[in-house]
């Protein structure tokens, strides 16, 4: 399959630059996957798309500061580190930025209480640092580093709760699980109103997420992994619901990956490990029936997995409609609700 087949054409002026006050008044695009039908609402009537016994999935996983700005201690060069995995003892993989010149042994400063060395390459272009620091890690972090929203998007947040979903709960992400961003504490609970019920799973967003693809097949891009933990009330609950015939749906590509990877057997696993499942047209499907989502980047690994759920033919037709009727694109942008 070639890459060339996830284009579409989208006006810079599409992209989200902001998320919309309040949460859940943004615009959703309801695509029905058997027949193709599309149809027009505001978020709120996610509602009434919601039956009694569906069983949503959420990712809690938050969202760290994990964009820090600093200096080679050897030349003063400016240097961008964004924080995506911990390996233990402070040490981490990491993106830098400008990569070419961060050497093994080089020292970058952040601030006069924390730094880190410079300790190998990374199979994905990155580095494995170790941080050096007087006081606590996490309280440096939140004084020291920015949250890392995608460079298309240019205004500054207005607080960093912008890009956090409510319900978020454990930290990790270097990139919030964006169709959760739609949901408010009250829609949460109206939807418990309705007789649906609620489950959380966590998988910490990193490169895996917003690698691009550069290979000219689709086959030939390798996922980077993630790590998700499900718990054994999730995996109950879901298990017994795909059992009685009840639907699942999962918010966001995210919650989709950590379901589908730990469902392989077509029954769900509880437990904690790394996921690189790479989700395109031709995937067989083992849990999730439903799928609250964004609009995605062309050529993305998350629209492939869009149109492996729905066909790469409806997908693109309900984008171009997006386009047409000024749907806002991106992290901070509307929502669609394929079912």
């Amino acid at each position: 399959m070639k890459l060339e087949n996830f284009n579409y054409e989208l006006p810079e002026s599409l992209i989200a630059q902001e998320p919309v006050e309040p949460r859940d008044s943004c615009k959703l695009m309801v695509l029905d996957k058997e027949t193709g039908h599309l149809s027009h609402h505001v978020f709120t009537d996610i509602l009434d798309e919601i039956k009694e016994n569906d069983l949503i999935v959420f990712n809690n996983t938050k969202v760290i500061p994990a964009r820090l700005n600093g200096y080679r201690k050897q030349t003063g060069g400016k240097v961008e580190v964004l924080l995506l995995t911990p390996k233990g003892n402070d040490e981490w993989e990491v993106l830098v930025n400008p990569g070419r010149k961060a050497l093994i042994g080089q020292e970058i400063i952040f601030s006069d209480k924390f730094y880190c060395v410079v300790l190998d390459k990374t199979d994905f272009g990155g580095r494995r640092v170790k941080f050096y620091y007087d006081g606590d890690f996490d309280l440096l972090l939140d004084e020291v580093g920015e949250m890392p929203i995608p460079p298309y998007i240019h205004k500054k947040l207005k607080n960093k709760e912008e890009y956090q979903t409510v319900y978020a709960k454990y930290k990790g992400s270097a990139a919030a699980p964006t169709a959760g961003l739609h949901f408010t504490s009250e829609l949460i609970n109206k939807i418990k109103e309705k007789g649906a019920e609620i489950c959380f799973v966590t998988l910490h967003v990193g490169l895996g997420t917003f690698r691009p693809v550069n290979e000219e097949n689709i086959e030939d891009h390798e996922m980077h992994k993630e790590w998700y933990v499900i718990s054994e009330q999730t995996a109950d609950a879901i298990n017994k619901a795909k059992k009685e015939g009840r639907r699942i749906i999962a918010v966001g590509t995210t919650s989709v990956r950590t379901l589908e990877s730990a469902g392989q057997s077509g029954k769900l696993k509880a437990g904690a490990n790394w996921t690189n499942l790479y989700i395109y047209p031709g995937y067989s499907w083992k849990i999730v029936d439903a799928i609250i989502t964004n609009f995605h980047l062309p050529e993305s690994t998350l629209l492939m997995m869009m149109a492996s759920f729905v066909g790469t033919d409806k997908i693109l037709n309900a984008y171009k409609e997006a386009v047409a009727k000024k749907y806002r694109f991106f992290s901070f942008g509307d929502a669609m609700f394929l079912r």
